[in-house]
């Protein structure tokens, strides 16, 4: 496998973990989005001020910890993908080297 195919490699890997990253925080927009079109739609609704602050707030914590957990395991997911590459790109170099010098495959 030649360097030019390690380096596309890891490149397109890269570029899956970062669309995964900028997916994730697309969603946790759209939660958030939605969260405030709720709340909205409950203020205008025929409720004492008080429960309605307090349900928009409700909402708005629960969109925003399920934002964030949706970026943080797409973090997550990136970061492995990252360091699976990491590996498989020394497996490749190891392999390259012991063709190179005539050492035997492991």
């Amino acid at each position: 496998m030649g360097a030019e195919k390690i380096a596309s490699s890891v490149e397109t890997i890269e570029i899956k973990a970062e669309k995964m990253l900028e997916e994730a925080r697309s969603r946790a927009n759209e939660i958030i989005l939605k969260a405030k079109e709720e709340a909205s739609r409950i203020l205008s609704a025929e409720m004492p001020m008080d429960e309605v602050k307090r349900e928009r707030e409700h909402i708005l914590t629960q969109a925003r910890q399920k934002a964030d957990h949706e970026v943080e395991a797409s973090k997550k997911k990136a970061a492995k993908i990252r360091a699976n590459a990491t590996k498989k790109i020394g497996k490749i170099t190891q392999r390259i080297v012991n063709i190179v010098t005539g050492a035997e495959l492991k």
